[in-house]
């Protein structure tokens, strides 16, 4: 006991239980924000997309396309090499995307014989085509279900420049579901199944121009 009877071992005591704890805090450290985050187990593994969870169910991730370049040495590398030279902000993986996502829109378009949305993304030879086979369904009748499940792979088969105005042909396999209905509600044409379809567009732009969309201008299955 110390003087006026207060127990000097306890205050030892506390003091080294504060020093064990400063120890203790300098050794572990603290998390600043900068730390990896614990590992979860049922996350992806890096590099992986995530699939999406849909109702309780793990979904399959949609399948990322194929778009394979040309080799630069070959016909066609040399035919896009020549396309930048005109324009530099011209971009084969760029125009690809692109050429995908006009893909899918025209063929929405068509099916529901949407004009308005088929006329800036066509020539005018081949919008009076797509025009003509429209007012043909429409006079009899019918109707288009179609449906893109994939898009598997879009290639560049072809390029070619005359002055400023260059033309790339692009081979796209996609899974479609293509049914035509007739007036009364019964299948007149194609199936409920998934179909692999192959086909050739090609696109057209005058790269001197500032418009920058690439005009479907021929299609055709391969």
């Amino acid at each position: 006991m110390g003087q006026g009877g207060f127990p000097i071992d306890l205050v030892l005591f506390g003091l080294i239980a504060a020093f064990l704890v400063l120890r203790l805090r300098s050794v572990l450290g603290r998390r600043t924000g900068f730390e990896r985050p614990p590992l979860d187990p049922h996350a992806p593994a890096p590099g992986v997309r995530a699939a999406p969870v849909i109702e309780g169910r793990v979904e399959a991730a949609p399948p990322v396309p194929s778009r394979p370049l040309p080799d630069p040495a070959s016909p066609v590398g040399a035919a896009l090499a020549r396309l930048r030279g005109v324009d530099r902000a011209f971009d084969p993986r760029h125009f690809l995307a692109g050429a995908e996502a006009a893909f899918r829109l025209i063929v929405a378009a068509f099916a529901a014989g949407d004009r308005t949305a088929l006329r800036p993304l066509l020539s005018e030879e081949t919008y009076r085509t797509f025009d003509t086979a429209i007012a043909e369904r429409e006079s009899r009748g019918e109707t288009q279900k179609t449906e893109i499940r994939s898009i598997n792979s879009a290639t560049i088969e072809n390029a070619e420049l005359a002055g400023t105005t260059a033309r790339i042909t692009v081979r796209f396999a996609s899974d479609q579901v293509n049914v035509t209905v007739g007036r009364d509600g019964q299948p007149a044409a194609g199936t409920e199944g998934v179909t692999e379809i192959n086909d050739l567009w090609t696109f057209e732009r005058d790269l001197a121009t500032q418009d920058p969309t690439w005009r479907l201008v021929g299609a055709r299955s391969a």
